[in-house]
């Protein structure tokens, strides 16, 4: 997936932020500027991309498998349900926005209350 289509596949998902940080890393949040990180990618011509979503802890068990990812360096070291795509060899791009939904939703379930009713989320 290149960097155009990971920001405009995020960009498309209701109420998101973007940030360059880290290093050049492409950082969404859900809930705006302040929000919860749901997504994270890396974009190196020499290498392919990483991109970092946040799963379930079943999701998260069977994506460690497989082949071209791994659990996400810094977030799943602290104990963090979080896979790293470093490749589609195993992943295709299509499953990979499932995944990305889905971090997204898991990432709005840390909102306060308040946000996620100002939001619509429920």
């Amino acid at each position: 997936m290149t960097s155009a289509r990971f920001n405009a596949f995020c960009k498309s998902l209701p109420h998101t932020a973007y940030v360059m940080q880290w290093g050049g890393a492409h950082v969404w949040k859900v809930g705006g500027g302040t929000g919860k990180v749901f997504a994270v990618a890396w974009f190196d011509r020499s290498a392919d991309a990483g991109i970092t979503f946040k799963c379930s802890g079943m999701s998260y068990e069977m994506l460690k498998e497989v082949e071209g990812c791994r659990p996400a360096p810094y977030f799943a070291s602290r104990g963090m349900k979080w896979i790293q795509r470093v490749n589609d060899k195993g992943l295709v791009d299509r499953d990979l926005k499932i995944y990305l939904r889905q971090s997204h939703h898991l990432a709005s379930l840390n909102l306060t209350k308040r946000l996620r009713r100002e939001l619509g989320f429920e």
